[in-house]
C-alpha cells in the first residue's frame, strides 16, 4: 500500500464529479483565450478608423458574454473539484480516526495527543489542498499553457519561440526545489506537532499551573517550542522565497522580451498594433500557469509530506488483534483462569527487561469476588489490564471459561467485561451523556438505577439541571469522587459476566465507600468480581484476596485467613481500621 492509494479510492468513488470538472475547467481556460482576440480586433479597428461607438459597445457586449460563460463554468468546476477534495478530506479525518480506535493502549503510551491532533487537522487539510487546488493549478499549467502558447503562435511563432526561452530554466529549477521544499514541509509538521501538544497540555493544565505561579516558566517553554516551529518555517520560506521570485523573474523576462522584439515587429508593420497587445495580454495569460507550475509543485510537496506522515500512522497494526483461530464466543460462565504469567510493558522478550508480573496463578471461579491489594507499582492495575487485553502476557497464559483469551475475538472478550479503569474519564457532555455513554436504548429508570447503585444518584439530582447538568472539559466541574462515582455508575448499568474495578472508593468518604460495598454484595453469585484497591474496607469480604509485592503474590486467601498470616494485609488492615474505624 503506497501514500497515493489513501486517496485513490476518493477519485474513483468521485470519477464522474472530477471528469466533469475538469471538462469545465479546460471550458473556462478555453474560453478566456478569445478576449485577447476580442481586444485585438478592437485595437486593430481604433487603429484602421475603422469603428465607433456602436461597434466598441458591440466588443464590450463580447467581452462580458465570455465573462458570464467562464463565471458559470468555473462556478461549476470548483463546486466538483473543490467538492471532491473536501469529501476527501471528510473521508481521510474518519479514516484516520476509525484506524486509531483500532489501535492498542501501547501505541497511546508512545504517541503524544499532541501529534494525533496535527494529523487530524493540518496534514488532512494539507492533502485536502493538493488534492483539489494543486489538481486545479496542475490543469491550468498544463492546458492553459499549452493552448495560450499555441493562440501566441498563431499571432506570430517567431516571437513565441522568444518568450519560451526561459521555460526549461522553469523546469530545471522547479525539479531542483521541489526535493529541498518536500524534505523541509516534513519537518515544519513535524514541528507543528511538537507545538499543539505543547500548547493542549498546558491549557489541560493551566489550574495547576496557575496553582504553582508557573506561568512564566511554562510561557517561556511555549515560546521555546514555538519558536522551533518558527525556525523550521523560516527555512522552508527560504526555499520558497527563492523559487517564487525566480518564477516571476522569468516570466517577466519573457515580458521584456516581448515588448522589445514585438515592439520592432509592430513598428515594422510585421505585426498590427492589435497583435502586439493580443500577444501582451497572452503573455499575461501566460504567467499564471507559470506561476501555477510553482504552486502546485508547492502543494503537492506539503501534501505529499502529510499524507506520508498519516501513511505511517494508517500503517501501524494493533499489538492485540485476533488470532487466526479466534473463536466467535457470545457467552461466558466468569471463570478466569491465570496460568504462570508473567508480563512486561516492553515486548521484546529480553531477560534482562523488569518483569511488572510474575509467576502469576490465580483460579476465580464464576461469581465469586477476587480482592487484589498491595503497595503502589506493585503490579495490581497491570493485572486487571490483561484481563480485557489492554496488554498482552509476555508468558504464561490467561484461560476464561478454558479458552485461551488470545483464541476469543477481542470485541467478544471485552462485551463481556464492564471495567472502572483507576482514573476516570469524563466526557465534556452532560452527566446523562456520561453515564449511558450514548447508547440509547438505555432508559431512564435503568440509569438511575445505576447511579444509586454507586450512591451519586442524590449527588446529580442536587444539581442545577440534574442529569442534564454538563460535566464540562474532563468533568471539571464535578470532583474527584463524583466522577469515579459517575465513572462507576456507568460501568454497573451494562450486566455483564465479569465487572472489573480498579480502586473504586478510592476518592470517596468512608460512608459513601460503604454504600458502594453494599452494592457490590449484592452481586455476589451473579457477577464475578475483580477489585483492586488501597482502602481494605472495599475487600474484606472478598471470597479470595491476594497481595502483590514486587509482581507476585506473596498472601492469598480470605480476609479471616490473611488476618492470621499477620503478613501485609493484617498490618494495612489493622492501620486501616485505626484511622477510619470500621
Amino acid at each position: 500500500m503506497t501514500p497515493i492509494s489513501l486517496i485513490k479510492p476518493y477519485f474513483v468513488e468521485n470519477r464522474y464529479l472530477v471528469i466533469f470538472g475538469l471538462i469545465c475547467l479546460v471550458i473556462v481556460d478555453i474560453i478566456q483565450l478569445f478576449i485577447p482576440r476580442v481586444i485585438k480586433m478592437a485595437v486593430d479597428d481604433l487603429a484602421n478608423f475603422q469603428t465607433d461607438i456602436t461597434g466598441l459597445l458591440y466588443y464590450s457586449l463580447y467581452i462580458i458574454c465570455i465573462a458570464l460563460i467562464i463565471g458559470i463554468f468555473r462556478y461549476l468546476w470548483r463546486r466538483c473539484l473543490l467538492g471532491t477534495s473536501r469529501r476527501i478530506e471528510e473521508g481521510l479525518r474518519n479514516k484516520l480516526f476509525s484506524h486509531i480506535q483500532t489501535l492498542s493502549p501501547s501505541y497511546f503510551d508512545r504517541v503524544k495527543t499532541g501529534d494525533l491532533m496535527a494529523h487530524a487537522t493540518n496534514d488532512i487539510q494539507q492533502v485536502r489542498m493538493a488534492a483539489g487546488m494543486g489538481m486545479v493549478a496542475l490543469n491550468d499549467a498544463v492546458v492553459l499553457g499549452t493552448a495560450t502558447m499555441l493562440f501566441m503562435a498563431w499571432i506570430n511563432i517567431k516571437l513565441t519561440l522568444l518568450v519560451l526561452i526561459p521555460m526549461p530554466l522553469i523546469v530545471l529549477g522547479t525539479r531542483f526545489f521541489s526535493k529541498k521544499m518536500h524534505r523541509r514541509y516534513r519537518e515544519v509538521q513535524k514541528s507543528f506537532s511538537e507545538l499543539t501538544e505543547t500548547v493542549r497540555e498546558r491549557f489541560a493544565g493551566v489550574r495547576i499551573i496557575k496553582a504553582f505561579t508557573w506561568e512564566q516558566q511554562e510561557m517561556d517553554r511555549v515560546e521555546t517550542v514555538s519558536k522551533q516551529y518558527i525556525t523550521k518555517n523560516l527555512k522552508l520560506v527560504k526555499v520558497i522565497g527563492m523559487f517564487f521570485p525566480l518564477m516571476l523573474l522569468l516570466t517577466n523576462l519573457s515580458l521584456a522580451i516581448v515588448l522589445y522584439f514585438g515592439g520592432k515587429q509592430a513598428v515594422a508593420l510585421e505585426i498590427t498594433p492589435g497583435d502586439f497587445v493580443a500577444f501582451i495580454s497572452y503573455l499575461g495569460l501566460m504567467m499564471w500557469p507559470m506561476m501555477a507550475l510553482g504552486w502546485v509543485t508547492n502543494l503537492i510537496q506539503r501534501g505529499r509530506a502529510s499524507l506520508d506522515r498519516l501513511h505511517k500512522i494508517l500503517q501501524t497494526r494493533p499489538d492485540i488483534i485476533d488470532a487466526h483461530n479466534a473463536k466467535p464466543i457470545k457467552r461466558s460462565f466468569g471463570k478466569i483462569v491465570f496460568d504462570d504469567v508473567s508480563f512486561s510493558y516492553d515486548a521484546s522478550g529480553s531477560r534482562n527487561v523488569k518483569q511488572v508480573l510474575s509467576h502469576i496463578n490465580l483460579k476465580i471461579n464464576p461469581g465469586n469476588i477476587l480482592g487484589v491489594i498491595g503497595p503502589p507499582g506493585s503490579g495490581k492495575t497491570s493485572l486487571l489490564n490483561l484481563i480485557p487485553r489492554f496488554y498482552d502476557v509476555t508468558a504464561g497464559n490467561i484461560r476464561i471459561d478454558g479458552h485461551d483469551i488470545h483464541n476469543i475475538r477481542v470485541s467478544d472478550l471485552r462485551s463481556w467485561i464492564s471495567f472502572l479503569p483507576q482514573e476516570p474519564f469524563i466526557f465534556a457532555g452532560t452527566v446523562r451523556q456520561n453515564i449511558t455513554f450514548g447508547n440509547k436504548n438505555i432508559t431512564e429508570s435503568e440509569m438511575i438505577r445505576a447511579a444509586k447503585q454507586a450512591a451519586v444518584h442524590k449527588t446529580i439530582e442536587s444539581f442545577p439541571d440534574g442529569y442534564d447538568t454538563i460535566a464540562g472539559e474532563k468533568g471539571i466541574i464535578l470532583s474527584g469522587g463524583q466522577k469515579q462515582r459517575i465513572a462507576l455508575a456507568r460501568a454497573l448499568l451494562t450486566e455483564t459476566p465479569f465487572i472489573i474495578m480498579d480502586d473504586p472508593i478510592s476518592q470517596v468518604d468512608f460512608e459513601t465507600g460503604a454504600k458502594i460495598i453494599e452494592t457490590v454484595k449484592t452481586m455476589v453469585g451473579t457477577q464475578t468480581i475483580i477489585i483492586a484497591s488501597h482502602r481494605l474496607l472495599a475487600l474484606r469480604f472478598a471470597d479470595k484476596i491476594i497481595t502483590l509485592q514486587n509482581g507476585e503474590i506473596t498472601e492469598s486467601g480470605n480476609h479471616y485467613e490473611l488476618m492470621k498470616n499477620n503478613g501485609y494485609y493484617a498490618d494495612t488492615y489493622s492501620m486501616q481500621e485505626l484511622e477510619e474505624g470500621f
